[in-house]
């Protein structure tokens, strides 16, 4: 069958898929171990002793929670080993503290310092707390047995960007955190302020709430509620529900978050180059509580010195790189404004907000401010943010609303609305308007549908974007599936666009089954077809990509795409390397990956990849190496390597990006930081940042800061010269709270 009748007909082979689906949900008829999981907090007049131990007698009068259940590898099976989970909280503060059993406590893994990094690498032990009871999003508190803090929001349900387990660590909330290893396992306590999940009060109230222990020598995962496998941790619709909560004080949250820099830097790339300049700078955020689950943010004289550096990326194709969002102003709440449209696009991404998407040079924010939360039965978000001028862009001003009606539990219909006023007298405005939809079916259905137009000077028809699709899960098959259709004149310039002029049909199914024999958990197999016509007709890209994963019980994996089939139109050239370039016309090529992954138990860990095959008329060899040893608690290296081996018509070339990281963690709280990055592409120079942290209190910080290069990757197509900078910078941040 063609793509172009796959796409024809897709509507149809839904319809028999949600028929097929529905009769046969008697698979996951509801088990007592599966039934809706209720947790009781209870209440005291001052905090428990939060040393990382329960030895104080407060915790005795909570609850015990228990009965964890495997989701890996044995699905709903006890835990090989015994959680428990006492919750306490005050008028401002919940406190949780567990103990995690262990037979063997000398063959616990704890190896990592330093606060945000993973702790795949580690046992651990995290909280999801769905504050607003949407079912969609949650706030996660994620300590190893050192008491190391990990912190991140899930949202709408997604998958982390990065390469990780359960979250994107972007976000970083105010909390404390202390463990122990014992002689029987290890224990930790948590201290969460009510300020920090954005919650100002209630008389009673109930959250969504959800655990997850991870036992690193037995590669096994722990979960207290949703622990079916086809549930990852992020499906905040199978939580628990956390009740018991009454009296919590409505007094106002405010906090507030000055900061002082000084420092000097200078600015290549641009044109002039800027010379050595001094900086001495000040601003601040701050917090305010309108409501119980609706706050109000403010930042003026926005700085980010302090945020990671991008890891630099080499574009192989003529579409943009997606680069997650790093900076705090812009996380918190960022739930409320995500409005997907087709694959990995959205109509609302704040990085096109101070920072200029093909040079990645910073563009300073005077000040901005945004509501959010939930309030009235709606999910609710308004942004506003001032930028000045800088190089090529001119002064603007971004403005964003967003409104949710959640339904039943994970599902929600949805309006956003976006504007740009621009400096730019070519491009004095952009704006976009859009409908949204989820549902969530039978527990494992999922079902999305959006439209959005958007409105620029001189584009007035062919300006919208359209399409639905859906995923289906169970334990021996997977099924993603969709038809959209994005218009030529879509111009949504804060947002994210792989492409436009498309109409885009992708299928994807795999089998996984589990063995067992050879130590396999489980086998992978199947694959996805990617068929996007231009919206007259002519073929824009087409991809068809058999898989083949092998997952073992120790964690190591083994991927391969024997046949990696593509075809594709470009329409002009593409820049790939000093005066190469790709000429405008039609391509046809094939190439094949082989990738391994080894076990994460040990203190060092590698993976590899290998892709070699044609490539726009010529042939591409590419490979990649990552690995991380990990001597002591206090010392984490890493390494990665990448190599693009190019001979093509137009030339014989190779690229090379290597990037290597040291990390040493002096105590929990004070860590240096150092990640030193090389390319042999358009820069062909070395990049350096260098940071030292010290946090004094909590959400207080001292940064001492070096960076030599880029520190915002472009994600513009083409490669584009980036502008660099040299910067040196002390920063000083100091949160106070009522």
């Amino acid at each position: 069958m063609s793509l172009t009748v796959l796409g024809s007909r897709f509507p149809t082979l839904l319809l028999i898929f949600l028929l097929l689906i529905t009769s046969g949900q008697s698979t996951y008829a509801q088990t007592p171990a599966s039934a809706p999981r209720t947790a009781t907090a209870a209440r005291v007049e001052h905090a428990p002793r939060l040393d990382g131990s329960l030895d104080d007698p407060l915790w005795s009068s909570a609850p015990v929670i228990s009965d964890f259940r495997q989701r890996e590898p044995l699905e709903t099976q006890p835990a090989t080993e015994s959680t428990e989970v006492r919750i306490l909280y005050d008028s401002r503060h919940l406190y949780i503290g567990i103990h995690c059993y262990d037979s063997a406590p000398s063959t616990i893994v704890a190896t990592q310092l330093r606060r945000d990094l993973s702790q795949d690498l580690d046992d651990n032990f995290a909280v999801a707390i769905d504050s607003t009871l949407s079912h969609r999003n949650a706030y996660v508190f994620q300590v190893n047995p050192l008491g190391t803090q990990r912190d991140g929001r899930i949202v709408e349900e997604q998958a982390p960007l990065v390469n990780d387990s359960i979250i994107d660590p972007s976000w970083d909330g105010l909390w404390t955190s202390a463990a122990k290893i014992t002689s029987d396992g290890w224990t930790a306590t948590f201290e969460i302020p009510f300020s920090t999940l954005n919650f100002r009060g209630a008389s009673v109230t109930s959250w969504g709430l959800n655990f997850r222990r991870f036992i690193r020598r037995k590669n096994e995962e722990d979960e207290w509620s949703g622990f079916r496998r086809i549930f990852n941790f992020w499906r905040v619709s199978q939580a628990g529900t956390l009740q018991g909560l009454t009296g919590i004080e409505s007094g106002g949250l405010l906090v507030l978050k000055p900061y002082g820099l000084l420092g000097a830097q200078t600015v290549s790339g641009e044109t002039p180059n800027q010379p050595w300049s001094a900086l001495h700078s000040g601003g601040f955020d701050v917090k305010y509580g309108l409501a119980s689950n609706l706050i109000a943010l403010g930042t003026v004289n926005t700085d980010f010195s302090d945020a990671d550096v991008d890891q630099q990326q080499f574009n192989l194709t003529p579409f943009p790189i997606m680069i997650p969002e790093k900076r705090r102003f812009f996380l918190e709440d960022s739930d409320v404004f995500d409005f997907l449209l087709w694959n990995q696009d959205i109509l609302f991404f704040s990085r096109q907000i101070g920072i200029d998407p093909v040079s990645g040079q910073e563009v300073p924010i005077d000040a901005g401010g945004k509501i959010a939360g939930h309030a009235a039965g709606f999910d609710l978000g308004i942004m506003d943010v001032r930028t000045r001028s800088a190089g090529l862009n001119p002064d603007a001003n971004y403005s964003v609303v967003r409104v949710k009606r959640p339904l039943t539990p994970g599902s929600y219909i949805g309006f956003i609305a976006t504007d740009k006023e621009s400096g730019n007298s070519l491009d004095p405005y952009n704006r976009s308007g859009g409908l949204d939809a989820k549902f969530i079916l039978f527990n494992n259905l999922n079902l999305r549908g959006y439209y959005a137009k958007t409105w620029s000077p001189g584009l007035h028809s062919d300006n919208a974007a359209f399409g639905g699709r859906f995923t289906y899960a169970n334990n021996w098959f997977n099924i993603y599936a969709g038809h959209g259709a994005t218009e030529q004149n879509f111009n949504a310039e804060i947002g994210f666009l792989s492409r436009t002029g498309v109409e885009s049909t992708i299928f994807q199914a795999f089998l996984t089954p589990r063995p067992h024999f050879w130590n396999l958990r489980e086998i992978d197999i199947g694959g996805f077809v990617d068929n996007n016509p231009s919206t007259s007709g002519f073929l824009v890209f087409q991809e068809l990509t058999p898989t083949i994963r092998i997952i073992f019980q120790n964690g190591a994996e083994i991927d391969s795409n024997p046949q990696d089939m593509i075809a594709q139109t470009l329409t002009q050239p593409l820049h790939l390397y000093k005066n190469i370039s790709i000429p405008a016309g039609s391509y046809r090529f094939t190439s094949h990956q082989l990738a391994y992954t080894s076990a994460g138990a040990g203190r060092f860990t590698y993976a590899g990849a290998f892709q070699w095959g044609d490539y726009y008329g010529g042939t591409l060899k590419t490979a990649t190496a990552t690995a991380q040893y990990r001597p002591n608690s206090h010392l984490a290296l890493a390494l990665n390597n990448t190599v693009n081996v190019f001979r093509l018509p137009q030339g014989n070339f190779n690229i090379a990006l290597s990037g290597v990281q040291v990390s040493y963690a002096f105590t929990r709280f004070i860590n240096l930081t150092t990640f030193v990055q090389s390319d042999t592409a358009q820069t062909q120079a070395v990049s350096a940042n260098f940071r030292l942290r010290y946090t004094f209190r909590p959400d207080s910080d001292l940064y001492v800061i070096y960076n030599l290069g880029t520190r915002f990757q472009t994600l513009a197509a083409g490669n584009p010269l980036p502008i660099r900078e040299q910067k040196f910078a002390i920063k000083l941040t100091y949160s106070w709270s009522k």
